[in-house]
């Protein structure tokens, strides 16, 4: 596989893993709450372990998270590499939008009042 292949495959594992809100809502925890085991996780969701336990493979797999033992424990903690590539794919759009709306403010200036409130 290529470089630009390989970017593009992990980029893929990326955007599949944060296209489910489950693993979203995972990742907003491990923000704002830092690293937690297993079971602190599961504590926020209606579903079985196991099924939590998919979630926390698929963004381990997209490197969105890291997997710690201790003791008998699994503590998984944000990795925040992936999230700034994405911010690298992103800013050019961002870029876009910022200039579209950029224009439409000034079209908007030029307009004249039409006198209503």
């Amino acid at each position: 596989m290529t470089t630009t292949g390989a970017r593009a495959a992990e980029e893929d594992l990326v955007f599949a893993a944060l296209a489910n809100a489950i693993r979203r809502e995972v990742l907003r925890l491990l923000r704002e709450e830092g690293p937690q085991p297993v079971q602190a996780l599961a504590d926020h969701f209606d579903i079985r372990r196991p099924s939590l336990s998919e979630h926390l493979k698929v963004l381990r797999e997209a490197g969105l998270v890291s997997e710690q033992r201790s003791g008998r424990q699994r503590i998984y903690r944000l990795e925040a590499a992936p999230f700034a590539d994405l911010q690298d794919w992103l800013h050019p759009y961002e870029r876009f939008w910022r200039d579209r709306l950029k224009g439409l403010g000034a079209l908007l200036d030029r307009m004249p009042d039409d006198g209503r409130t």
